[in-house]
Protein backbone atom coordinates (compact mmCIF):
# COMPACT_ATOMS: atom_id res chain seq x y z
CA UNK A 1 0.00 0.00 0.00
CA UNK A 2 1.13 3.02 -0.83
CA UNK A 3 2.32 5.70 1.77
CA UNK A 4 -0.43 8.23 2.99
CA UNK A 5 0.54 12.02 1.94
CA UNK A 6 1.59 14.44 4.83
CA UNK A 7 -1.22 15.98 6.28
CA UNK A 8 -3.98 13.25 5.85
CA UNK A 9 -5.36 12.10 8.83
CA UNK A 10 -5.24 8.06 8.84
CA UNK A 11 -7.59 5.55 9.74
CA UNK A 12 -9.29 1.95 9.25
CA UNK A 13 -12.83 2.64 8.31
CA UNK A 14 -14.15 6.47 7.83
CA UNK A 15 -17.75 6.69 8.58
CA UNK A 16 -19.18 10.10 6.31
CA UNK A 17 -22.08 11.24 8.72
CA UNK A 18 -22.33 10.35 12.64
CA UNK A 19 -26.21 10.59 12.54
CA UNK A 20 -28.32 7.40 14.08
CA UNK A 21 -26.74 4.78 11.24
CA UNK A 22 -23.50 6.22 10.86
CA UNK A 23 -23.02 6.41 14.88
CA UNK A 24 -23.85 2.54 14.76
CA UNK A 25 -22.19 1.70 12.57
CA UNK A 26 -18.72 3.48 14.31
CA UNK A 27 -19.77 1.58 17.24
CA UNK A 28 -19.98 -1.82 15.19
CA UNK A 29 -16.87 -1.20 13.38
CA UNK A 30 -14.70 0.20 16.49
CA UNK A 31 -15.69 -3.01 18.35
CA UNK A 32 -14.69 -5.13 15.96
CA UNK A 33 -10.92 -3.87 16.15
CA UNK A 34 -10.86 -1.22 13.45
CA UNK A 35 -9.78 2.52 14.11
CA UNK A 36 -13.11 4.53 12.98
CA UNK A 37 -13.50 8.50 12.67
CA UNK A 38 -16.52 10.22 11.92
CA UNK A 39 -16.94 13.07 10.20
CA UNK A 40 -20.12 14.82 10.62
CA UNK A 41 -21.01 18.92 9.35
CA UNK A 42 -22.59 19.75 12.30
CA UNK A 43 -21.07 20.91 15.91
CA UNK A 44 -22.53 17.80 17.29
CA UNK A 45 -23.29 14.21 16.26
CA UNK A 46 -26.39 12.56 16.43
CA UNK A 47 -28.67 15.78 16.83
CA UNK A 48 -31.27 14.94 14.38
CA UNK A 49 -31.74 11.92 16.77
CA UNK A 50 -33.27 14.52 19.37
CA UNK A 51 -36.16 15.49 17.25
CA UNK A 52 -37.51 12.08 16.28
CA UNK A 53 -40.40 10.91 18.13
CA UNK A 54 -41.22 14.27 19.01
CA UNK A 55 -38.50 14.66 21.08
CA UNK A 56 -38.86 11.16 22.79
CA UNK A 57 -36.90 9.08 20.22
CA UNK A 58 -39.33 6.09 19.23
CA UNK A 59 -36.11 3.52 18.47
CA UNK A 60 -37.53 0.51 16.93
CA UNK A 61 -40.52 -1.68 16.56
CA UNK A 62 -40.95 -5.08 18.48
CA UNK A 63 -42.21 -6.51 15.12
CA UNK A 64 -40.14 -4.99 12.28
CA UNK A 65 -42.17 -5.84 9.27
CA UNK A 66 -40.81 -5.87 6.04
CA UNK A 67 -43.59 -5.07 4.32
CA UNK A 68 -43.34 -1.62 5.96
CA UNK A 69 -40.25 -0.88 3.58
CA UNK A 70 -40.16 0.58 0.58
CA UNK A 71 -37.93 -2.14 -1.20
CA UNK A 72 -39.60 -5.33 1.59
CA UNK A 73 -36.85 -8.09 -0.18
CA UNK A 74 -34.03 -5.79 0.12
CA UNK A 75 -34.97 -4.80 3.57
CA UNK A 76 -35.99 -8.61 5.06
CA UNK A 77 -32.33 -9.86 3.70
CA UNK A 78 -30.39 -7.07 5.15
CA UNK A 79 -32.56 -7.48 8.49
CA UNK A 80 -32.50 -11.01 8.95
CA UNK A 81 -34.62 -13.54 10.98
CA UNK A 82 -34.67 -11.58 14.43
CA UNK A 83 -33.73 -7.79 14.01
CA UNK A 84 -35.90 -7.06 17.04
CA UNK A 85 -33.41 -9.20 18.97
CA UNK A 86 -30.28 -8.23 17.38
CA UNK A 87 -31.32 -4.28 18.12
CA UNK A 88 -32.22 -4.94 21.80
CA UNK A 89 -29.17 -6.35 22.48
CA UNK A 90 -27.42 -3.42 20.95
CA UNK A 91 -28.82 -0.91 23.12
CA UNK A 92 -28.43 -3.69 26.24
CA UNK A 93 -25.10 -3.14 25.18
CA UNK A 94 -25.02 0.67 25.72
CA UNK A 95 -26.74 0.41 29.16
CA UNK A 96 -30.52 1.72 27.68
CA UNK A 97 -33.10 0.33 28.92
CA UNK A 98 -36.55 0.52 27.07
CA UNK A 99 -40.05 0.30 26.87
CA UNK A 100 -43.04 -0.53 24.45
CA UNK A 101 -45.48 1.21 24.28
CA UNK A 102 -48.45 -0.36 21.95
CA UNK A 103 -45.43 -1.80 20.36
CA UNK A 104 -43.21 1.10 20.02
CA UNK A 105 -40.02 0.92 21.62
CA UNK A 106 -38.89 4.33 23.41
CA UNK A 107 -35.96 4.75 25.78
CA UNK A 108 -37.68 4.44 29.24
CA UNK A 109 -36.40 8.12 30.02
CA UNK A 110 -38.59 8.90 26.96
CA UNK A 111 -36.16 11.71 25.93
CA UNK A 112 -34.26 11.35 22.56
CA UNK A 113 -31.09 12.74 24.12
CA UNK A 114 -30.72 9.68 26.20
CA UNK A 115 -30.31 7.81 22.94
CA UNK A 116 -27.87 9.58 21.63
CA UNK A 117 -25.80 10.36 24.87
CA UNK A 118 -25.12 6.39 24.78
CA UNK A 119 -24.40 6.50 21.42
CA UNK A 120 -21.79 9.21 21.76
CA UNK A 121 -20.83 7.76 24.51
CA UNK A 122 -20.13 4.11 23.26
CA UNK A 123 -17.93 5.70 20.72
CA UNK A 124 -15.91 7.76 23.38
CA UNK A 125 -15.26 4.29 25.02
CA UNK A 126 -14.54 2.89 21.73
CA UNK A 127 -11.75 5.69 20.69
CA UNK A 128 -13.66 6.40 17.70
CA UNK A 129 -12.45 9.97 16.70
CA UNK A 130 -15.36 12.43 16.26
CA UNK A 131 -14.58 14.62 13.57
CA UNK A 132 -17.29 17.62 14.23
CA UNK A 133 -18.13 20.70 11.99
CA UNK A 134 -16.03 18.86 9.62
CA UNK A 135 -18.35 19.66 5.94
CA UNK A 136 -17.69 17.10 3.17
CA UNK A 137 -16.69 18.77 -0.31
CA UNK A 138 -15.32 15.74 -2.10
CA UNK A 139 -14.66 11.67 -2.10
CA UNK A 140 -12.23 9.64 -4.04
CA UNK A 141 -10.83 5.73 -4.60
CA UNK A 142 -6.90 6.08 -4.61
CA UNK A 143 -6.72 2.88 -6.47
CA UNK A 144 -2.90 2.36 -6.16
CA UNK A 145 -2.28 3.64 -2.28
CA UNK A 146 -6.19 1.45 -1.53
CA UNK A 147 -7.65 4.38 0.19
CA UNK A 148 -10.53 6.39 0.09
CA UNK A 149 -9.83 9.69 0.77
CA UNK A 150 -12.22 12.00 2.24
CA UNK A 151 -11.99 15.94 1.65
CA UNK A 152 -13.54 18.03 4.05
CA UNK A 153 -13.71 21.84 5.19
CA UNK A 154 -13.17 22.14 9.29
CA UNK A 155 -12.29 24.91 11.65
CA UNK A 156 -8.03 25.01 12.39
CA UNK A 157 -9.53 23.91 16.37
CA UNK A 158 -12.93 23.59 17.01
CA UNK A 159 -14.15 26.41 20.32
CA UNK A 160 -14.83 24.76 23.07
CA UNK A 161 -18.41 25.59 23.82
CA UNK A 162 -19.60 28.38 26.70
CA UNK A 163 -22.00 27.46 29.67
CA UNK A 164 -25.35 28.27 28.51
CA UNK A 165 -24.53 29.43 25.04
CA UNK A 166 -27.40 28.62 22.72
CA UNK A 167 -26.74 26.32 19.35
CA UNK A 168 -27.35 29.41 17.19
CA UNK A 169 -24.46 31.24 19.01
CA UNK A 170 -21.69 28.48 18.84
CA UNK A 171 -22.58 27.96 15.17
CA UNK A 172 -22.01 30.80 14.40
CA UNK A 173 -18.58 30.94 16.35
CA UNK A 174 -17.31 27.56 14.87
CA UNK A 175 -18.18 29.69 11.24
CA UNK A 176 -16.34 32.62 12.00
CA UNK A 177 -13.08 30.56 13.55
CA UNK A 178 -10.35 29.91 11.09
CA UNK A 179 -11.02 27.01 8.99
CA UNK A 180 -8.89 24.74 6.69
CA UNK A 181 -8.47 21.72 4.56
CA UNK A 182 -8.58 18.64 6.06
CA UNK A 183 -8.49 15.22 4.40
CA UNK A 184 -9.32 11.80 5.92
CA UNK A 185 -7.83 8.42 4.65
CA UNK A 186 -9.65 5.19 4.93
CA UNK A 187 -9.47 1.77 3.57
CA UNK A 188 -12.93 1.58 3.79
CA UNK A 189 -15.71 4.02 3.20
CA UNK A 190 -19.26 4.21 5.12
CA UNK A 191 -22.05 6.99 3.75
CA UNK A 192 -23.80 7.32 6.47
CA UNK A 193 -25.44 11.18 5.38
CA UNK A 194 -28.71 11.04 5.31
CA UNK A 195 -30.85 12.72 2.75
CA UNK A 196 -28.83 14.70 0.27
CA UNK A 197 -27.51 11.42 -1.41
CA UNK A 198 -26.81 13.38 -4.91
CA UNK A 199 -22.97 13.80 -4.08
CA UNK A 200 -22.42 11.06 -2.81
CA UNK A 201 -23.41 9.75 -6.38
CA UNK A 202 -21.36 12.06 -7.90
CA UNK A 203 -18.27 11.01 -6.39
CA UNK A 204 -18.26 7.30 -6.39
CA UNK A 205 -20.65 6.82 -9.63
CA UNK A 206 -23.27 5.09 -7.93
CA UNK A 207 -26.29 5.17 -9.12
CA UNK A 208 -28.98 7.00 -7.53
CA UNK A 209 -32.70 6.82 -6.87
CA UNK A 210 -34.31 10.41 -7.47
CA UNK A 211 -34.66 12.04 -3.59
CA UNK A 212 -37.72 13.33 -2.35
CA UNK A 213 -39.45 14.16 1.14
CA UNK A 214 -41.85 11.86 3.23
CA UNK A 215 -43.38 11.07 6.14
CA UNK A 216 -45.37 14.66 6.47
CA UNK A 217 -48.66 16.00 6.16
CA UNK A 218 -50.84 15.42 2.78
CA UNK A 219 -52.15 18.39 0.90
CA UNK A 220 -55.83 18.74 0.08
CA UNK A 221 -58.32 20.82 -1.51
CA UNK A 222 -60.79 22.71 0.35
CA UNK A 223 -63.57 23.62 -1.92
CA UNK A 224 -65.95 24.36 0.85
CA UNK A 225 -64.17 26.10 3.39
CA UNK A 226 -64.36 22.96 5.62
CA UNK A 227 -60.14 22.79 6.33
CA UNK A 228 -60.27 26.07 7.08
CA UNK A 229 -62.83 25.69 10.04
CA UNK A 230 -61.48 22.80 10.96
CA UNK A 231 -57.37 24.02 11.40
CA UNK A 232 -55.99 22.64 14.51
CA UNK A 233 -58.84 20.53 15.40
CA UNK A 234 -57.69 16.81 16.74
CA UNK A 235 -59.93 13.52 16.21
CA UNK A 236 -59.36 9.77 16.20
CA UNK A 237 -60.40 8.33 13.18
CA UNK A 238 -59.50 6.19 10.39
CA UNK A 239 -58.11 7.82 6.99
CA UNK A 240 -58.49 5.56 3.65
CA UNK A 241 -56.36 6.60 0.48
CA UNK A 242 -58.79 6.04 -2.77
CA UNK A 243 -57.08 5.43 -5.92
CA UNK A 244 -60.58 5.60 -8.38
CA UNK A 245 -62.11 2.90 -6.66
CA UNK A 246 -59.08 1.69 -5.30
CA UNK A 247 -58.59 1.15 -2.07
CA UNK A 248 -54.50 2.39 -2.00
CA UNK A 249 -53.82 1.98 2.14
CA UNK A 250 -55.89 2.54 5.36
CA UNK A 251 -54.46 3.89 8.74
CA UNK A 252 -56.11 4.54 12.23
CA UNK A 253 -55.31 6.99 14.79
CA UNK A 254 -55.34 10.47 15.49
CA UNK A 255 -55.76 12.84 12.80
CA UNK A 256 -54.49 16.57 13.02
CA UNK A 257 -56.89 18.64 10.30
CA UNK A 258 -55.16 22.22 9.01
CA UNK A 259 -55.92 24.67 6.81
CA UNK A 260 -53.67 23.10 3.90
CA UNK A 261 -54.96 19.53 4.54
CA UNK A 262 -54.65 16.54 7.11
CA UNK A 263 -50.92 15.87 9.41
CA UNK A 264 -50.77 13.26 12.17
CA UNK A 265 -48.93 10.24 11.63
CA UNK A 266 -51.36 8.35 9.35
CA UNK A 267 -51.53 10.73 7.08
CA UNK A 268 -47.62 10.32 7.41
CA UNK A 269 -47.87 6.99 6.75
CA UNK A 270 -50.11 7.48 3.61
CA UNK A 271 -47.86 10.46 2.16
CA UNK A 272 -45.67 7.24 1.08
CA UNK A 273 -48.32 6.16 -1.41
CA UNK A 274 -50.48 9.12 -2.07
CA UNK A 275 -50.49 10.91 -5.28
CA UNK A 276 -52.37 13.89 -6.61
CA UNK A 277 -55.60 13.78 -7.76
CA UNK A 278 -56.20 10.48 -4.63
CA UNK A 279 -59.36 11.17 -2.32
CA UNK A 280 -59.02 10.76 1.02
CA UNK A 281 -61.79 9.11 3.15
CA UNK A 282 -61.82 10.35 6.56
CA UNK A 283 -64.06 8.16 9.02
CA UNK A 284 -64.82 9.76 12.82
CA UNK A 285 -66.23 6.29 13.51
CA UNK A 286 -63.97 3.15 12.58
CA UNK A 287 -65.05 1.38 15.17
CA UNK A 288 -68.93 1.40 13.81
CA UNK A 289 -70.57 0.15 10.57
CA UNK A 290 -72.53 2.95 8.70
CA UNK A 291 -75.58 0.87 9.35
CA UNK A 292 -74.65 0.55 13.29
CA UNK A 293 -73.89 4.45 13.24
CA UNK A 294 -76.82 5.04 11.78
CA UNK A 295 -79.09 3.19 14.23
CA UNK A 296 -76.88 4.74 16.89
CA UNK A 297 -78.34 7.89 15.42
CA UNK A 298 -81.85 6.45 15.09
CA UNK A 299 -81.62 6.12 19.05
CA UNK A 300 -80.34 9.09 19.47
CA UNK A 301 -84.29 10.78 17.88
CA UNK A 302 -85.79 9.31 20.53
CA UNK A 303 -83.90 10.59 23.09
CA UNK A 304 -83.09 14.08 21.59
CA UNK A 305 -85.73 14.89 19.48
CA UNK A 306 -85.74 15.17 15.68
CA UNK A 307 -82.46 16.89 14.76
CA UNK A 308 -83.05 20.86 14.42
CA UNK A 309 -79.52 22.26 14.02
CA UNK A 310 -76.22 21.58 14.30
CA UNK A 311 -76.25 21.10 18.12
CA UNK A 312 -78.09 17.95 17.93
CA UNK A 313 -74.28 16.16 17.24
CA UNK A 314 -72.82 17.96 20.67
CA UNK A 315 -71.42 14.98 22.74
CA UNK A 316 -71.11 12.94 19.29
CA UNK A 317 -68.39 14.55 17.79
CA UNK A 318 -66.29 18.20 18.51
CA UNK A 319 -68.23 21.15 17.61
CA UNK A 320 -65.88 22.54 14.61
CA UNK A 321 -66.56 19.00 12.91
CA UNK A 322 -70.02 18.51 13.81
CA UNK A 323 -70.33 22.07 12.02
CA UNK A 324 -68.85 20.39 8.69
CA UNK A 325 -70.97 17.45 9.09
CA UNK A 326 -73.73 19.10 9.11
CA UNK A 327 -73.36 21.39 6.63
CA UNK A 328 -72.13 18.75 4.23
CA UNK A 329 -74.68 16.67 5.61
CA UNK A 330 -77.53 19.24 4.99
CA UNK A 331 -76.25 19.90 1.29
CA UNK A 332 -75.87 16.16 0.37
CA UNK A 333 -72.23 16.71 -0.28
CA UNK A 334 -70.55 13.86 -1.08
CA UNK A 335 -73.61 11.52 0.46
CA UNK A 336 -73.94 8.49 -1.86
CA UNK A 337 -77.05 6.17 -1.60
CA UNK A 338 -78.76 6.05 2.11
CA UNK A 339 -78.52 3.54 4.36
CA UNK A 340 -81.34 1.40 3.47
CA UNK A 341 -82.50 3.13 0.68
CA UNK A 342 -84.06 6.01 2.40
CA UNK A 343 -82.69 9.31 1.53
CA UNK A 344 -83.61 10.82 5.18
CA UNK A 345 -80.82 13.07 6.76
CA UNK A 346 -80.42 10.49 9.32
CA UNK A 347 -79.08 8.40 6.78
CA UNK A 348 -76.86 11.36 5.11
CA UNK A 349 -75.66 11.73 8.59
CA UNK A 350 -74.40 8.94 8.98
CA UNK A 351 -72.74 8.79 5.51
CA UNK A 352 -71.15 11.76 6.49
CA UNK A 353 -69.41 10.83 9.34
CA UNK A 354 -68.01 7.47 8.09
CA UNK A 355 -66.92 9.27 4.52
CA UNK A 356 -65.57 13.27 4.99
CA UNK A 357 -63.98 13.36 1.54
CA UNK A 358 -60.61 15.53 0.42
CA UNK A 359 -59.09 15.79 -2.66
CA UNK A 360 -55.46 15.22 -2.25
CA UNK A 361 -53.38 17.78 -4.14
CA UNK A 362 -50.01 16.67 -2.54
CA UNK A 363 -47.12 16.64 0.06
CA UNK A 364 -47.27 19.80 3.01
CA UNK A 365 -45.03 20.93 4.77
CA UNK A 366 -41.76 19.09 2.91
CA UNK A 367 -39.42 20.90 4.63
CA UNK A 368 -39.99 19.36 7.70
CA UNK A 369 -40.71 16.07 6.39
CA UNK A 370 -38.88 13.19 8.28
CA UNK A 371 -37.48 11.25 5.61
CA UNK A 372 -36.20 11.69 2.55
CA UNK A 373 -36.91 8.75 -0.04
CA UNK A 374 -34.70 8.20 -2.81
CA UNK A 375 -31.08 7.69 -2.61
CA UNK A 376 -28.35 5.51 -3.38
CA UNK A 377 -29.59 2.79 -5.11
CA UNK A 378 -29.89 -0.26 -2.88
CA UNK A 379 -29.70 -3.30 -5.83
CA UNK A 380 -25.82 -1.68 -6.03
CA UNK A 381 -24.88 -2.86 -2.77
CA UNK A 382 -25.07 -6.20 -0.78
CA UNK A 383 -27.80 -6.97 1.38
CA UNK A 384 -24.91 -8.67 4.15
CA UNK A 385 -22.56 -6.19 4.65
CA UNK A 386 -23.98 -3.04 2.57
CA UNK A 387 -20.88 -3.41 0.73
CA UNK A 388 -21.59 -1.77 -3.26
CA UNK A 389 -20.87 -4.45 -5.56
CA UNK A 390 -18.39 -1.90 -7.33
CA UNK A 391 -16.51 0.21 -5.50
CA UNK A 392 -14.06 -1.88 -3.04
CA UNK A 393 -14.76 -0.97 0.51
CA UNK A 394 -17.51 1.33 -0.11
CA UNK A 395 -20.69 0.77 2.13
CA UNK A 396 -23.99 3.13 2.74
CA UNK A 397 -25.91 2.88 5.58
CA UNK A 398 -29.34 3.93 6.85
CA UNK A 399 -30.98 6.88 4.65
CA UNK A 400 -28.37 7.28 2.11
CA UNK A 401 -29.91 4.49 0.38
CA UNK A 402 -33.34 4.35 -1.15
CA UNK A 403 -34.96 3.07 1.81
CA UNK A 404 -37.76 4.27 3.97
CA UNK A 405 -40.66 2.90 5.94
CA UNK A 406 -43.74 3.80 8.15
CA UNK A 407 -43.60 6.00 11.36
CA UNK A 408 -43.56 3.73 14.51
CA UNK A 409 -40.17 3.28 14.53
CA UNK A 410 -39.17 1.36 11.04
CA UNK A 411 -36.83 4.10 10.19
CA UNK A 412 -34.46 4.18 12.94
CA UNK A 413 -34.55 -0.05 13.03
CA UNK A 414 -33.10 0.28 9.37
CA UNK A 415 -30.67 2.72 10.93
CA UNK A 416 -29.32 0.63 13.35
CA UNK A 417 -29.38 -2.54 11.81
CA UNK A 418 -27.27 -1.08 8.63
CA UNK A 419 -25.07 0.22 10.57
CA UNK A 420 -24.65 -2.60 12.55
CA UNK A 421 -24.33 -4.44 9.41
CA UNK A 422 -22.23 -2.12 7.57
CA UNK A 423 -19.55 -1.42 10.33
CA UNK A 424 -18.62 -5.26 10.89
CA UNK A 425 -17.97 -5.92 7.95
CA UNK A 426 -16.09 -2.83 6.48
CA UNK A 427 -13.87 -3.81 9.84
CA UNK A 428 -13.72 -7.58 8.05
CA UNK A 429 -12.71 -5.64 5.32
CA UNK A 430 -9.70 -3.96 6.79
CA UNK A 431 -8.57 -6.84 8.35
CA UNK A 432 -8.03 -8.99 5.05
CA UNK A 433 -11.24 -10.52 4.93
CA UNK A 434 -12.02 -9.22 1.62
Amino acid sequence: MAPVPAGDKRCDVAVAGGGAAGLAAALAAARAGARVAVIECDVECGRKILATGNGRCNLTNVRLDPARYRHPTFAAAVMGAAPEQEIARFWDSLGLLTVSLDGWVYPRTKRAESVRDVLTAGCERADVLLLRAHEVRGAAYDAAAGLWRVDAWAPVRLPSRRAGETDRRYRRRVDEAPHREARIAAPALIVATGGGAAAWSAWTGVRLAPESPVLCPLGCRDDDGALAALDGVRADAALALMRGDELVAREEGEVLFRRYGVSGICAFNLSRRCEPGDVLRVDLFPELAEAKLAALLARRLELLGAPGDVRWLDGLVARPLADVVWARASAGAEVAQAVDGKDDFIARLARTLKCLLFTVTGLAETASAQVTRGGLAVDAFSPSTLATREHPGLYAVGEALDMDADCGGFNLAWAWMTGLRAGGAAADYVRGGR
